[in-house]
């Protein structure tokens, strides 16, 4: 496995910094302002879906070990070339982790069902990836964003806090029939990934469920099809529309009603943005 299996690995890493650069060239949605940082998400989820759905289904004899081996050196390379060291030290001690682990898998031949059941952690992984591309792209009061929030924290228990607990009940009940480097390896990995999946559990459901705050309702104008976001101040914006209305004389004529009616449409939106801004940003 050794022979076929690094070279699975250049290709995977290749094919990996090939996407990171075609993605430059192709557009972005308008509402994402770190277009890295989107384009390399939407990188990660491709790995994910591959990966994850190629080790719950099988059948690619390992070959899925040796893929995801070239995507997270890829991904680590692409980190290192656009952020900082300080940015990115996490995702990086995650990587390196991921990767010695699969390495050993690919270049020994052994290991490579536990290195399998490591994988169906990029289940819970596409739903991350979806999160946080919504997040980026400003999304994140939505329907969709929610469901992505909810479906995350479920794979996470199903697809990444069960096989770690599996793969560590595993190592401790074989480590004596491996070499005292290779359990190090295996337990620096699983430390590693498991306390970033248990931080990322945490960050989601307070930020996400806990946290979050009702939306305002969305009314649907039938004759013109507009939407306008109602306020959840309203006795302020009746105050502010009555002042302006008040300060118009009779004899105003369509001028003051105008004014008023664009005091009315303006604010609003105004509350409605300063809303998403606190809770979201």
């Amino acid at each position: 496995m050794a022979s076929w299996g690094l070279l699975v690995a250049g290709a995977s890493f290749t094919a990996f910094r090939g996407l990171h650069w075609g993605m430059q060239l192709l557009p972005t949605p308008k509402s994402v302002r770190d277009r890295w940082m989107w384009r390399n998400i939407f990188v990660s989820l491709i790995h994910s879906l591959l990966s994850g759905v190629g080790a719950l289904v099988g059948g690619g004899g390992g070959k899925e070990v040796a893929v995801s081996v070239g995507y997270f050196a890829a991904d680590g390379v692409d980190m290192l070339w656009n952020q900082t060291l300080a940015q990115a030290w996490d995702l990086l001690c995650h990587h390196l982790a991921v990767v010695s682990c699969l390495s050993t898998a690919v270049v020994s031949g052994h290991y490579v069902g536990f290195s399998m059941v490591s994988l169906l952690l990029e289940l819970n992984s596409i739903c991350l990836h979806l999160r946080k591309l919504l997040l980026l792209s400003h999304k994140a009061p939505s329907l969709a964003f929610r469901v992505s929030s909810w479906a995350s924290l479920a794979t996470l228990v199903l697809f990444r806090l069960l096989p770690l607990g599996w793969m560590s009940l595993w190592l401790s009940r074989q480590h004596y029939q491996l070499s005292l480097a290779l359990v190090l390896l295996c337990v620096a990995g699983l430390v590693t990934v498991g306390s970033i999946s248990i931080s990322t559990g945490i960050r989601i459901l307070t930020k996400d469920i806990l946290q979050s705050q009702p939306y305002p309702f969305i009314l649907m104008h039938k004759e013109t099809k507009t939407r306008e976001p109602v306020a959840r101040n309203t006795s302020t914006l009746s105050l502010k529309g009555a002042e302006v209305f008040s300060s118009v004389s009779p004899q105003g004529g369509g001028a003051g009603k105008r004014r008023w009616s664009e005091e009315r449409r303006l604010e609003p939106g105004k509350v409605a943005h300063a809303d998403n801004a606190s809770t979201w940003e």
